[in-house]
């Protein structure tokens, strides 16, 4: 009969950490086994020790390499994957013998550890079961002692060992976030946490509750110090006092053409970072609250006046989030607000432009991609132009034969523009020429719809949809179970 395979975590360090469980596994095991580097000593096997018995037979997995090169024909990771399937095998000899293996495991087993790699090539063979352990992170924040995620909050743990890029992106997007694996990952870590704004608040844990322990803010850390068992912990900001500034900023984020999802990484960290959000309502609607953070919702058309209120509040230094739908540049507040700050009294406000997500982008991609080739975007509202511009704009691009992006094309008091255009394109364009006609794209009431110019009906166009006018070379076709797809070829025919 089989012997049965045990995962046992042992907490971040201090062997009073150790759960009950892992005691009675480890004190009814034939076999203990833990990795080492080849130095030969083992943290795990260290935090066990006073739980090891003379007749245990011990297991020492003793990595190949550990962060210096190899002449392995697979490189580094195929050197440690030789030795994972080495390992396991060693164990599978002690579990077919009917002996009862515990691999040891700091933190938690399961937990950027490696007895997962032990488990994966082992638990679909043996009995198994993983004993949990206390990780360095709630270690960390205990250390600390300040929560780690309240609310709702989203805790993001991320390895050292990512690209600077990413960490910068994923740690701006977050509300907490923990940095494993620093030591030679510090230096990288530390200017992905001043990128993306949140050195200030990041701190540091070097070996939490081991011999040793430190604590200390990230930003105060010297790099050379660091060694592998250390992390970089940005806490709840729920209770965070907000800084006084002399000055502030106003940042105009787009939040693309409908939620959450649709949000970049950097529109995440400004909407997080913010001490007020201005903005449409509606738009607002879509920015989850944050306690301490003031929200100044107004009506839609009063975009001159809501940007010079954000400019007010970013001269008493606080830090302002402009909402705005789609892109910020696209028929949206990044031009109301630059228009306020180009003001002289507002001359020295910082004002940074992030974008977002067109209405026509996402459009295009839940329809195929009519966007392929070039593409002209008009607004059909005649509100801040006059329709003699709009149409001659329309002729204009209808000629060139470029596909239309028509933003605001109808709503309940413009009622014929739709119409209007219609007409006028039917004048360069066949009537079987694609139209994608999107309502709400993202959203709960999502409704995309392909018709031919001939047959657009004005009445099923209102506020919240685009309309996407192919040109002479778009094609609509059905795929598969009747899909349907349009797209504009990259090349004219000529070409």
């Amino acid at each position: 009969m089989s012997g049965k395979l045990y995962g046992v975590g042992l907490g971040p360090g201090d062997p009073s950490l150790m759960t009950m469980r892992a005691v009675e596994v480890i004190a009814g095991a034939d076999v203990v086994a833990y990795h080492s580097a080849r130095h030969g000593r083992s943290i795990a096997r260290s935090i066990a020790a006073q739980h090891l018995r003379e007749d245990h037979i011990e297991e020492r997995l003793i990595y190949p390499v550990t962060v210096e090169t190899t002449d392995h024909p697979g490189g580094y990771q195929g050197a440690m994957d030789d030795f994972y399937a080495e390992a396991s095998e060693r164990l599978a000899a002690h579990l077919d013998a009917g002996r009862t293996v515990a691999v040891l495991a700091e933190g938690d087993p399961l937990f950027y550890g490696s007895y997962m790699h032990m488990h994966k090539r082992l638990a679909h063979r043996y009995d198994t079961e993983v004993v949990p352990g206390v990780t360095s992170v709630s270690a960390a924040a205990a250390r600390l002692g300040t929560p780690l995620a309240e609310g709702e909050e989203v805790l993001t743990i991320l390895p050292g060992t990512l690209p600077e890029e990413e960490l910068t992106a994923r740690l701006a997007a977050t509300d907490a976030a923990v940095v494993m694996k620093l030591g030679r990952t510090f230096p990288k870590v530390r200017r992905a946490m001043e990128s993306s704004g949140r050195l200030e608040a990041a701190r540091y844990v070097e070996r939490a509750t081991m011999p040793g322990q430190r604590l200390a803010r990230l930003a105060d850390v010297d790099e050379e110090s660091v060694p592998y068992f250390s992390v970089a912990v940005l806490p709840s900001e729920v209770d965070a006092e907000r800084l006084e500034r002399e000055q502030g900023e106003v940042v105009v984020v787009g939040t693309g053409p409908a939620g959450p999802r649709w949000l970049t990484p950097e529109s995440r960290g400004a909407l997080a970072a913010a001490d007020d959000l201005v903005g449409y309502t509606t738009y607002l609607d879509r920015v989850p609250r944050r306690p301490g953070q003031e929200r100044h919702g107004t009506d839609n058309r009063v975009e001159s006046e809501r940007a010079e209120f954000a400019l007010d509040l970013a001269r008493k230094g606080r830090r302002v989030a402009v909402v705005s739908g789609g892109d910020p540049g696209v028929f949206a507040m990044a031009t109301a607000v630059l228009e306020a700050a180009s003001q002289a009294e507002y001359a020295d406000v910082p004002v940074r432009v992030l974008p977002g997500v067109t209405a026509a982008n996402a459009a295009a991609a839940r329809a195929g991609a009519p966007l392929g080739h070039d593409y002209a975007t008009i607004s059909l509202s005649d509100r801040l132009k006059p329709w003699e511009v709009i149409a001659e704009r329309l002729r204009a691009a209808a000629t060139a034969d470029l596909v239309l992006a028509l933003y605001n094309p109808g709503s309940q008091s413009r009622t014929w523009q739709v119409g209007k255009a219609r007409e006028l394109l039917l004048e360069h364009r066949a009537p079987d020429t694609p139209v994608v006609v999107a309502r709400d794209v993202g959203g709960p009431g999502e409704h995309v719809r392909i018709v031919q110019l001939a047959d657009l009906d004005p009445a099923t166009v209102d506020m919240r949809t685009i309309l996407l006018v192919g040109s002479s070379q778009t094609r609509s076709v059905r795929r598969g179970a009747g899909e349907q797809i349009v797209w504009t070829p990259r090349r004219y025919p000529e070409a």
